[in-house]
């Protein structure tokens, strides 16, 4: 019976801590879309600054990772194919595993270890210092002034990320295929594009944008939900590193299973 009612108890907290997560993204993109229209400005430059350092300032890191996986894509699916002599096929096979999955998955998972964590640890640091009261008491909403700037560069920014991955995994393949397969760059680029159709790259910019919400929710929430003391900063930081991955992983499966039903109806 302990066992049944621990279990009971897990699945409790996890529905709550899943209702408080809708409820704090669901309060950012009311704050994002539909109080503008009712006399509460967006703060367009705090929102810059946080896609500036979401997107841009990621660039190089995601790039270098995103190329190597497409590199390593091609040595694989080449081990495979070349034993049905498909080589002709490693280009397709690099574009719809990057656009379809990879893409959208290494750059949320990039993002969650720069920014989600930096969310967790910015927020638990206000709320350590007290910061988060203050804005209170001068009746300034935490979930508009801290939470809906990094929602609106979250949602625009990893999209632009997926796209720019998904690029450079795709180049990363052609250094294999110029190399080992005997494409040139420009049919090897062909075959990709010709491989690709519009439904392949929208799921994976759906599965962005999703991964997006979940990222901020988790670590704006676990920085308002962190306890006293520099200790507690640390582990919500770590908890939201965490419990992001898991949940983009569960995202991505949920959408991924969606479009599959979708396309085989």
């Amino acid at each position: 019976m302990e066992t049944v009612s621990q279990l009971g108890a897990t699945v409790i907290d996890s529905l709550a801590y899943l209702g408080a997560l809708a409820t704090l993204g669901s309060r950012a993109a009311y704050y994002s879309f539909i109080a503008p229209f009712q006399g509460k400005p967006l703060r367009f430059q705090s929102a810059a600054s946080q896609a500036m350092e979401v997107g841009v300032r990621a660039l190089p890191i995601l790039s270098l990772i995103t190329f190597f996986i497409g590199l390593i894509l091609a040595l694989q699916s080449a081990y495979e194919l070349n034993k049905l002599g498909a080589m002709n096929l490693v280009a397709k096979a690099v574009a719809l595993s990057m656009s379809r999955e990879l893409g959208p998955l290494i750059t949320a998972i990039v993002v969650i270890g720069r920014s989600g964590s930096a969310f967790a640890a910015e927020i638990a640091t206000m709320k350590v210092t007290e910061e988060i009261d203050a804005l209170e008491v001068m009746a300034i909403s935490p979930v508009n002034f801290l939470v809906t700037p990094k929602f609106l560069a979250m949602i625009i920014m990893l999209p632009c990320l997926t796209i720019w991955a998904n690029t450079m995994g795709i180049l990363g393949g052609a250094l294999f295929g110029v190399a080992q397969a005997d494409f040139t760059l420009g049919r090897y680029v062909q075959a990709s594009l010709d491989s690709l159709y519009v439904r392949d790259i929208l799921s994976g910019l759906i599965k962005s944008v999703m991964f997006g919400v979940t990222i901020t929710a988790v670590g704006c929430l676990e920085g308002f939900s962190t306890g006293g003391g520099a200790e507690e900063v640390g582990r919500s930081t770590t908890r939201a590193v965490v419990i992001s991955i898991l949940l983009v992983v569960v995202v991505d499966l949920v959408f991924t299973a969606v479009f599959f039903f979708l396309g085989s109806g």
